[in-house]
């Protein structure tokens, strides 16, 4: 977050209203004040003035109507003697005018006799004495501001004169000078006390406001530890502790959150499903591992991706096409060596208002189910065709019978014989099914035994040798001391008997069958070889699955039903052995499996 700058922090703006409304009310104060002020001792210097002049109106009023003898002095004399007695330092001169000629009478300062005897024009001395009246206004002369009053004599009910005064009103306005500069000083010691209490008092309502500020600032980065401290129980204090009751509601909300948010988190990491989440514009926010491993996609590649094109679903769908979406989507991302199909199902992520914030998508690897159900119909297509072309056949012979040919010697015979056979091959491949089904049970069990397998091994092959109706050579390459091996005897008996069969069914006349056992540290391995046909490369892998036949044609001529090496597998594998093909065209085949083998039961026994 920005810094607030000083100019623009509430400190200053506290502090400068505070003291600009300090400073209005001590101007309105100090002008109401100085005014006043300035009006009494005006009104005060006046009244003194006034009482003064009365008091000279009376003695010049005496001096005026008194009757003069011969050896009187003159009047202007009197006069001018009695306005010495009114001489002071705070007034400049007085005159006495005759009412009658306006002529100046006297005059107190010395240095103007000369005007005595003189026509006055002083417009506020006639005023006065035409109308009767006191004239008195503040004048400036010679740069300097005198009180110029003009006040009527009377005598007998007329105006006889006036007496002229010019008073001096420096001192007042010194004394207003000095009375404004104590305001001002004082005005300015008021604004900085005012100032400094007000930086103190904006600092106890910013200290706390500052103290949540770098709070807030904490919390967005994650810490919730810090409290705000409560520096009184006023409404800032009661702030304060709202505020703390906040944090600690919010870190307990953000704990709790982030403890679902880790527990999702774990779940989305954990899941085997992938999952997808967009934003409201389709592009990608998250994606989980399994999800990224099943699109063979790195996470940081296809973050901020369309899920379309990620998906590969941008020929066929758009965006708003996936948000109306209801059923599932397959993704089919099969090879040519190897099967892969997905399932996708997508969830809208919207707000209860309707607002659409993204989508979801879960894919599921249905890869092995959809497997197990191609298996499962080519396996039902197979089981029906390998019933359906023996019953076909005794149909077709039974009909024939039904219709006469029991009577014939000869035709009856072979068919009786062809629906035997028929019918024993269905029972073999029943046989064979039920012997997978009891595999592929959860409660199959083996009943293990102990045998010497040398012994056991050249048993099964002495069989075979003896109901063998061709000339097939067998070749025994079997060690003749003891290998004692922990072996269901009729489940291997059964694997024998299959590979025996088959590398018997395919030797041609005059070929050799080899039969080998190799002791290893922890297993031995059993093989038998034949001089066949061979096996294309291409078709080794899957001679173990179920109904599979390199030549269909041949295997049903030679009464195969195509599960021999399939049970074979199974009971291998469930000994904890593997099994396997190794094959050259036109040379032959070698069918081996192992088993496991422990040699300290060979010193025990």
């Amino acid at each position: 977050m920005k810094k607030v700058g000083f100019f623009r922090s509430i400190h200053l703006k506290f502090v400068i209203i505070y003291v600009l409304l300090i400073l209005i009310a001590m101007q309105i104060i100090g002008v109401y004040f100085v005014r006043q002020l300035e009006d009494t001792l005006m009104t005060n210097y006046q009244n003194s003035l006034k009482q003064r002049v009365n008091m000279l109106v009376y003695d010049v009023e005496e001096e005026m109507v008194r009757e003069r003898g011969k050896e009187d002095p003159a009047r202007e004399e009197d006069i001018r003697d009695i306005l010495r007695d009114y001489v002071a330092k705070d007034i400049s001169e007085i005159r006495v005018i005759d009412g009658s000629n306006f002529r100046i009478l006297g005059t107190s300062d010395d240095s103007k006799q000369g005007v005595v005897g003189q026509r006055t024009t002083e417009l506020k001395i006639k005023r006065s004495i035409l109308l009767d009246k006191e004239e008195g206004s503040i004048q400036v002369q010679s740069g300097r501001p005198v009180w110029v009053q003009s006040t009527p004599i009377h005598s007998g009910g007329e105006v006889i004169g006036a007496v002229y005064l010019i008073a001096k009103v420096e001192n007042i306005f010194s004394q207003m000078k000095d009375i404004n500069r104590i305001l001002f000083t004082g005005t300015g010691i008021a604004l900085i006390l005012t100032a400094l209490l007000g930086i103190l008092l904006a600092r106890t309502i910013t200290r706390p406001i500052a103290d949540m500020k770098k709070q807030a600032l904490a919390m967005t980065r994650g810490n919730f530890s810090r409290k705000v401290k409560v520096y009184d129980q006023d409404e800032i204090g009661q702030l304060a502790m709202t505020f703390n009751d906040l944090t600690k509601k919010l870190q307990e909300a953000t704990a709790t959150t982030e403890g679902e948010k880790r527990k999702l988190s774990s779940v989305i990491s954990n899941m085997t499903d992938g999952v997808i989440a967009t934003d409201r514009k389709g592009k990608i926010i998250l994606i989980n591992e399994p999800a990224a491993n099943m699109l063979d996609v790195s996470r940081e590649t296809v973050l901020s991706e369309p899920i379309v094109s990620v998906l590969g679903l941008e020929e066929d769908y758009t965006l708003e096409d996936l948000l109306q979406e209801q059923e599932s989507v397959i993704l089919d991302y099969s090879t040519a060596s190897e099967p892969f199909v997905l399932r996708v199902n997508f969830s809208v992520i919207q707000k209860d208002s309707g607002f659409v914030n993204g989508l979801i998508a879960v894919l599921h690897d249905i890869t092995e189910q959809e497997k197990i159900d191609m298996e499962r119909r080519e396996f039902v297509a197979n089981v029906s065709h390998e019933l359906r072309t023996p019953l076909t056949t005794m149909r077709s012979y039974l009909e024939a019978l039904a219709e006469g040919a029991w009577k014939d010697e000869e035709i009856a015979p072979v068919f009786l014989q062809t629906t035997q056979t028929e019918t024993e091959r269905m029972i073999r491949l029943v046989n064979d099914l039920l012997q997978l089904s009891k595999m592929d049970s959860t409660d199959y069990r083996l009943s293990k035994e102990w045998v010497d397998f040398p012994i056991f091994f050249n048993r099964i092959i002495d069989r075979f040798e003896f109901t063998k109706n061709q000339n097939v050579t067998f070749i025994r390459r079997i060690p003749k001391d003891a290998i004692f091996v922990e072996i269901d005897e009729d489940k291997v008996t059964q694997v024998l008997d299959n590979i025996i069969s088959n590398a018997m069914k395919y030797s041609p006349e005059g070929g050799r069958i080899t039969f080998q056992v190799k002791q290893e540290e922890s297993r031995i391995t059993i093989s038998v070889s034949d001089e066949g046909v061979g096996i294309p490369k291409d078709n080794l892998t899957k001679i173990f699955d179920r109904f599979y036949r390199v030549d269909r044609a041949r295997s049903r001529k030679l009464g195969g039903t195509g599960l021999g090496l399939a049970i074979a597998k199974e009971m291998v594998t469930a000994h904890g052995g593997e099994i396997w093909a190794e094959s050259v065209e036109g040379k032959g085949t070698t069918i081996s499996f192992t088993l496991p083998y422990d040699a300290a039961e060979d010193d025990w026994s």
